[in-house]
């Protein structure tokens, strides 16, 4: 088969400076670029997001798709495969993305038999060892789509029927095989339809003791055929489901523990699913960090006017600063990284638009990598933070941070210490002095 060429119009992107005027090239992303330690590519672990870049159309409710992709024409599902993947590999080669996502049917569309499925992502996974040996991208994660297809209209791991249940095992199966095939560093769950719309018709208890073993039996599966990456779940509070159980990151930390998963699973936050819990980015990120299981991240943000999942690229610096502030102290990604999980909008048809999106998602976390390295270089950040909780750090405070104080020695100790005055928390201070970095 011959390889085409899609992108034959743009060069490979390099850096050039905050002067340059070109549109595809970085002003801030230099991939060979140390921050402190480490290089920004190793700092930030990019990767493509498969299924938006390469097959997102433009198509929503009110209207048909606006982007004619030149690789996804013809009548054979596995040559539309192949150029599909022929065009993610030259642009990810282009751009500079290290890393890439998918989930199988991203790969290739599903088939009528679950036979003739596997056949051809057996194929695409061949033509996908060559393209990443060609190119020297290599896979992130991988993950399966239980969440199109209308068999999945009440759930996957939790739909009420167990016939459900064994094609969705399937599925895991074969996406975890094409994942290691691939020597993919992660696999993601994200439980779309692992949720309710009513609870008149919902067995809860129930469905969420089947998804715990469902997470187990995959888990399992992949140890024992060599799987050593990290397995994620990505928290989501809503849409396609009224009530999901992945709900944010602090329910989907009581699920792991609960059904004694931690040792095996991290989070995988996303910016735009944050914003629909009603939190922020760095909320997320802060909770999964704290309990050491902050794995991977993706890189999008929503419409601030739109209470629903836009899936737009990151542009927002001083956010993305914030969030690196937590990236950096909690040490950074290890086998995860930032998948850009955004799509060009529908009315950004040209093949360049994708590369202006990547260009402009890379720059933002460049620019919020340097900001933040720089803050905690300096030392003033941390020595705040510490100065703050000192009261802790000495005396009774230091008593009571040490679980060595009953309730009746603080209730005796307010008596003495009378009303305290109030301390400011500085936030303009802080807001104002990170600014100057950006």
């Amino acid at each position: 088969m011959k390889t085409e060429r899609y992108f034959r119009n743009i060069r490979t992107v390099r850096y050039e400076g905050a002067t340059t005027d070109n549109p595809l090239a970085f002003r801030y992303y230099k991939a060979n670029q140390k921050v402190g330690s480490k290089t920004m590519t190793q700092h930030l672990r990019f990767a493509t997001a498969y299924w938006h870049t390469f097959g997102s159309t433009g198509a929503d409710p009110f209207g048909a798709p606006t982007k004619n992709f030149p690789w996804l024409t013809g009548n054979d599902a596995v040559e539309r495969g192949y150029r599909k993947m022929d065009a993610a590999f030259e642009f990810m080669r282009k751009i500079g993305t290290p890393f890439y996502c998918f989930h199988d049917y991203d790969l290739v569309e599903e088939a009528a038999t679950l036979r003739e499925s596997e056949k051809r992502l057996e194929k695409m996974v061949l033509h996908a060892q060559q393209k990443q040996k060609e190119t020297g991208v290599k896979l992130l994660w991988g993950t399966a789509n239980l969440f199109s297809h209308p068999r999945y209209m009440n759930g996957a791991a939790t739909n009420p029927d167990f016939r459900v249940v064994t094609q969705a095992g399937a599925q895991v199966k074969n996406a975890l095989d094409a994942t290691m095939a691939l020597g993919g560093s992660g696999y993601t769950f994200w439980g779309g339809r692992e949720g309710y719309l009513s609870l008149l018709n919902t067995n809860m208890k129930l469905e969420r003791e089947h998804l715990a073993r469902f997470l187990h039996m995959a888990r399992d599966y992949g140890r024992r055929n060599g799987f050593k990456g990290t397995f994620y779940i990505e928290p989501k509070p809503m849409e396609p489901s009224k009530h999901q159980y992945d709900f944010d990151a602090a329910t989907c930390l009581n699920f792991l523990r609960e059904f004694d998963l931690m040792d095996d699973f991290k989070l995988n936050i996303e910016v735009n699913h944050a914003t629909l819990a009603l939190h922020t980015f760095q909320h997320e990120l802060q909770v999964a960090a704290d309990a050491g299981m902050l794995g991977s991240i993706d890189a999008n943000r929503g419409d601030y006017q739109n209470g629903w999942d836009t899936d737009q690229f990151p542009n927002n610096v001083p956010e993305l600063t914030e969030a690196m502030l937590v990236i950096l102290q909690a040490g950074g990604f290890k086998t995860g990284g930032i998948n850009f999980d955004a799509k060009t909008r529908r009315n950004s048809t040209d093949l360049e638009d994708i590369f202006y999106a990547h260009i402009a998602g890379m720059d933002a976390f460049a620019r919020a990598l340097m900001a933040a390295h720089a803050i905690l270089e300096d030392g003033w950040y941390s020595t705040f933070l510490r100065e703050r909780y000192r009261s802790f750090q000495t005396g009774k405070g230091k008593q009571f941070a040490q679980g060595k104080m009953l309730l009746s020695d603080l209730a005796r100790l307010a008596k003495v210490q009378g009303e305290p005055a109030p301390i400011s928390g500085r936030q303009e201070y802080l807001e104002n002095r990170i600014a100057r970095y950006l």
